[in-house]
């Protein structure tokens, strides 16, 4: 589904941009019970609805994830931002759901009305866990964007079972207790008779195969932890705790599902002149009072570089100007946000005689002592 027809996520779950997690589980459940497959079975369009509601919960019930969309909506979960989540959903007709975020959900929502489907997923694709990391850049780097390397734990292949995490590369073999289905059923007599509860098999704990004899260098999961050096691209604009998302470079996942992704968060360095708010920069700049009282050049300082302005006679002291363009780029978008500085007047600290003697007899001709009329104003 391309990003333009896509629908926004809290208008799928049909919640505000404001709502909490709890409403937004709620919506999802709501909406989870209407379209699940089982219910429908065959029903394309349900399904259809049921994917991109599983989506829009996906990324909204994740804080990182949930900001980023807010700041760059679906274009922030694609393409810079580490692609999409088409391979979330790769488990339906199997049983599977690929979600990383969705087992409690739909235990609670489901039960066991549909054969134990929690004890049943755990047999299809499980997309893996998603690996955090924090970078700190310059505030001229988060304005302009910049390329940064880093360096993380990340498990590879083992090269001695390739995978398999049997011993000399076995494959996993068959549960012979539950048949590889990853679920057992077992029989309770009641006062309202025989119930059966289904659960995940004890023996494989629900995969529904047993590793016979474990890979020694990796203890049968398959993966060794690495170190892994990746260079990161930080897009113009991002600001202080906002992050991206690499696809595919976190946790693998488990029965052929895919790696969760890696999301770096970026910490932005306070800079000893610039602040910023939102998409603009403030600065103080100090002007001599001659200019100020006369009018003239100054110049002010940018991320961009020094830019002349001009003053206006009479100008008084924690005035603002507005150099437009001068600000931060929007974030994967189109433009910047404008510089603001407020002009303060720069009182000299040392003055010879001459100039004390000059600026007392300017203040006797504004009519009045130097301190109450000159200083003071």
């Amino acid at each position: 589904m391309a990003d333009e027809k896509k629908r926004d996520y809290y208008e799928v779950l049909g919640v505000s941009k404001t709502a909490d997690d709890a409403t937004i589980k709620k919506a999802y459940r709501d909406l989870a019970k209407k379209y699940h497959p089982d219910l429908h079975p065959g029903d394309k369009e349900a399904e259809a609805k049921f994917k991109e509601a599983s989506e829009a919960y996906e990324v909204l019930s994740d804080a990182q994830k949930r900001k980023m969309y807010d700041m760059g909506g679906h274009s922030a979960m694609n393409g810079g931002f580490g692609g999409d989540y088409s391979d979330m959903f790769s488990g339906f007709g199997n049983g599977g759901f690929g979600g990383s975020g969705f087992g409690d959900i739909f235990g609670d929502i489901f039960g066991g009305m549909f054969g134990g489907s929690r004890a049943r997923r755990k047999t299809g694709p499980v997309r893996g866990a998603d690996v955090n990391y924090v970078i700190r850049i310059d505030f001229t780097e988060a304005v302009f964007g910049c390329e940064k390397e880093i360096e993380f734990n990340s498990k590879k292949e083992c090269r001695s079972c390739h995978g398999t995490g049997g011993k000399d590369g076995a494959q996993p073999v068959t549960c012979t207790r539950c048949n590889g289905t990853g679920q057992i059923s077992r029989s309770q007599r009641t006062a309202l008779g025989m119930i059966s509860n289904i659960m995940p098999c004890p023996d494989c704990g629900g995969s529904g195969r047993i590793i016979k004899e474990k890979c020694r260098d990796c203890g049968g999961t398959g993966y060794v932890s690495a170190r892994k050096r990746l260079k990161i691209n930080i897009p113009a604009g991002i600001d202080n705790g906002q992050g991206v998302s690499v696809r595919g470079e976190g946790e693998p996942g488990q029965n052929g599902g895919g790696r969760g992704d890696l999301i770096v968060e970026v910490v932005v360095r306070s800079h000893p002149e610039f602040r910023r708010e939102g998409n603009d920069i403030y600065s103080t700049v100090k002007v001599p009072f001659t200019v100020m009282t006369l009018g003239g050049d100054i110049i002010v300082k940018t991320v961009d570089g020094d830019e002349k302005y001009k003053v206006a006679a009479g100008t008084q002291t924690g005035t603002r100007v507005r150099i437009k363009g001068k600000g931060v780029p929007v974030l994967n978008g189109y433009g910047r946000g404008d510089h603001f500085a407020t002009l303060s007047v720069d009182v000299p600290v040392s003055l010879t005689n001459e100039q004390k003697d000059a600026l007392k007899a300017f203040g006797e001709s504004m009519g009045g002592g130097t301190k109450k009329k000159f200083f003071g104003r």
